[in-house]
């Protein structure tokens, strides 16, 4: 059973989509994309420094459409699709739930009212890696922070105020180690209420379909049935925490034996190697990747068909 998986904000590198643009159509579609959002994708995939691409109105759609790009350059369906924050966004593209283009007017919008939502108040988010997950919770609330994501293998992010996070590494939790990461607000909080509203306005007519391949929701992990509800669930999901240990936790009660990351990739499987230690991995790094995915989608489809013929 296969997963594809799309990351989240934060994945994102300088240059990560060079290798990408020289196989064919990539660029084509890219050039659309960037069309449909009003940003120049291809130069932000390439030549723009780090700072340029952490800006949320970029980054997130600079995310979706590589995410996309590659998946229709791998062409399989998967049994399970799932995305991490806004990676939600392209897993429901994969899924039939919205098409390509109504995932990048979504993220486009998506990245800007989280842009100006962040504006308001100086926010930011922290991850804490090990320590006791009741410690590492408790020490977040104390602070009036937030477990924004909860990505399991020992991995949980806070986020909130800057002055509250600074206070946060003054005492961090027992046997806790502390990474800032390089994005810009307080994603998943409070913070983000005001791009809730934004998004509520704009998704009832955008058009919507039940998914064709099980999709996960950040929300609790639940195999979301309804078209609507997903997209109800994206649109809350961006003032609410992301639960990527209860999509894992789905993915190994659904028996799970596969899963690749779609570019920028890395961060699940590096989550699903502690998390799911059985389950086989595929980072698509680099188009030089492919040839490793093929080979795991082929693998797969074998032992379906073995699981068949033995039923």
């Amino acid at each position: 059973m296969l997963v594809i998986a799309a990351p989240g904000q934060g994945a994102q590198t300088p240059g990560f989509l060079n290798a990408w643009l020289e196989l064919p159509g990539v660029a084509d579609r890219l050039a659309w994309w960037s069309a449909v959002t009003g940003l120049d994708l291809i130069r932000y995939g390439t030549t723009a420094d780090a700072d340029e691409i952490r800006d949320t109105a970029v980054a997130q759609p600079l995310l979706v459409a590589s995410a996309l790009a590659a998946y229709e350059v791998l062409g399989v369906r998967p049994d399970v699709t799932a995305g991490h924050s806004v990676g939600e966004l392209a897993a429901g593209a994969i899924a039939g739930v919205i098409s390509p283009e109504s995932a990048m007017v979504l993220v486009r919008e998506r990245g800007r009212a989280m842009a100006e939502a962040a504006a308001v108040t100086e926010t930011g988010m922290t991850a804490v890696l090990g320590g006791d997950e009741e410690e590492v919770l408790a020490t977040i609330e104390k602070h009036g922070l937030t477990p924004a994501n909860t990505n399991g293998a020992g991995q949980v992010v806070a986020a909130g105020t800057m002055e509250q996070l600074a206070a946060f590494a003054d005492t961090p939790p027992a046997g806790a180690r502390l990474r800032p990461l390089s994005v810009a607000g307080a994603f998943h909080t409070h913070h983000m209420a005001p791009a809730v509203d934004t998004l509520r306005r704009i998704t009832p007519g955008m058009p919507v379909a039940d998914p064709v391949t099980r999709l996960l929701s950040n929300r609790d992990g639940a195999v979301v049935a309804g078209g609507r509800d997903f997209v109800a669930r994206l649109v809350e999901q961006v003032s609410a925490p992301v639960r990527w240990d209860s999509c894992m936790a789905t993915m190994a009660d659904l028996g799970v034996t596969a899963i690749i990351e779609l570019p920028p990739a890395g961060t699940l499987v590096g989550l699903a190697r502690r998390a799911l230690p059985d389950v086989e991995r595929v980072a698509l790094k680099t188009p030089a990747d492919l040839d490793k995915a093929r080979a795991l989608i082929e693998q797969e489809t074998r032992a379906g068909d073995d699981t068949l013929e033995n039923a």
